[in-house]
């Protein structure tokens, strides 16, 4: 039988401080390559976080010396480019992981292509898309998640809390702007500390600098909304707080660019796999997991959502719902399913040297 592949992985950033990205796509996945047989490491790592980062430095022969497959995570640009280009002269093969960006210069150029959704995969050129293979971003902690579910419905003095996990630091929230006063909401973000005061600090004036004239006086009244919390995001603390939860938002504010309609499922099957019944902007990733009403809803403008947050003041239909949002991602969205996925990219990339090879 002969050797499986030797994998090298070109990163977007390092795994001391890794980008999401980074985590989910390859730090998480090199355990099971390995549990599977193949030799998978990190070929390069920058000393800080670039998506267009100056491969020049990198020896593509001694690449080619240690590596069948050379996987370029999230990367591009002209020297990525190049560096692609010389080592499938040289025989290796190259993979691109694709995050939320169309990029077909570098589709057209590896020999495969790993896209976290098939609607990114849908928006390239139709000549690219058998070289582009869908992997998910896998579920992190499937083993945490809400409990002991609460049994009533919420009032201002015992609001049910929702939580909104994401990659911004929001001022207010999307689309729902002031909860109503039987919820409270936690936003997990890209806020400092509590403990970093001066730098708390700075950030509230600068938001408020920020914020247009006509409304600097919303930005104001929702950073002091106390039904608003703003909470630092870290790996074991967003967890705390989905375990806390009674329901997960994902509002999105759809009337600015379209970068939204390119996310991975990510931040819905995080919330679903928590077994919280969620609510979320109708993201084109998201319409092929959510079954509106039974595992979730969807939701665009203000009346909907406070529509469908009246309707999960049930705490039957919270438990329910709940229910079957952890039954419909568990499986499908498991990082065993998706390291099944990445290998399978790693196979299809081999395929062109297997025909090279027959002519």
């Amino acid at each position: 039988m002969s050797p499986l592949p030797r994998v090298g992985f070109v990163l977007a950033s390092g795994s001391d401080a890794p980008l999401p990205s980074t985590r989910i796509s390859v730090l998480n996945m090199l355990p099971f390559l390995r549990e599977a047989g193949y030799s998978a490491e990190i070929a390069h790592a920058p000393d800080r976080e670039s998506h267009q980062p100056d491969l020049n430095d990198l020896d593509p022969r001694s690449l080619a010396s240690r590596y069948d497959i050379v996987y370029f995570q999230k990367v591009r640009g002209p020297s990525v480019v190049q560096l692609v280009r010389r080592l499938e002269t040289d025989g290796v093969r190259t993979v691109y992981g694709m995050c939320d960006l169309v990029e077909p210069e570098m589709v057209a150029a590896t020999s495969a292509t790993a896209v976290v959704t098939d609607y990114l995969r849908q928006l390239h050129p139709p000549s690219l898309r058998h070289k582009m293979h869908v992997v998910h971003d896998g579920i992190e902690r499937p083993e945490r998640h809400r409990v002991r579910p609460s049994d009533h419905r919420g009032s201002a003095g015992q609001p049910l809390r929702a939580v909104l996990v994401t990659s911004a630091s929001l001022t207010a929230l999307p689309v729902i702007g002031r909860p109503p006063s039987w919820l409270s909401v936690t936003v997990v973000g890209a806020y400092p500390v509590p403990a970093w005061r001066g730098r708390r600090l700075r950030w509230l004036r600068g938001q408020l600098a920020q914020a247009a004239d006509g409304q600097k006086l919303a930005t104001v009244s929702s950073l002091l909304d106390r039904r608003i919390e703003r909470v630092a995001w870290d790996p074991i603390g967003v967890y705390d707080q989905l375990e806390r939860a009674d329901i997960g938002i994902i509002p999105v504010n759809t009337n600015g660019p379209a970068y939204w309609k390119v996310k991975s499922e990510n931040r819905l099957t995080l919330k679903m796999a928590a077994a919280l019944p969620v609510i979320a902007t109708p993201v084109p990733a998201y319409e092929t997991v959510v079954v509106p009403g039974e595992n979730a809803f969807f939701a665009n403008c203000r009346d909907e959502w406070m529509s469908r947050l009246e309707a999960l003041r049930d705490p039957a239909l919270r438990l329910s719902m709940g229910t079957r949002a952890r039954e419909a991602v568990l499986p499908r969205f498991s990082k065993e399913a998706q390291a099944q996925a990445l290998i399978s990219v790693l196979q299809a990339a081999l395929e062109p040297a297997t025909a090279d090879a027959a002519r």
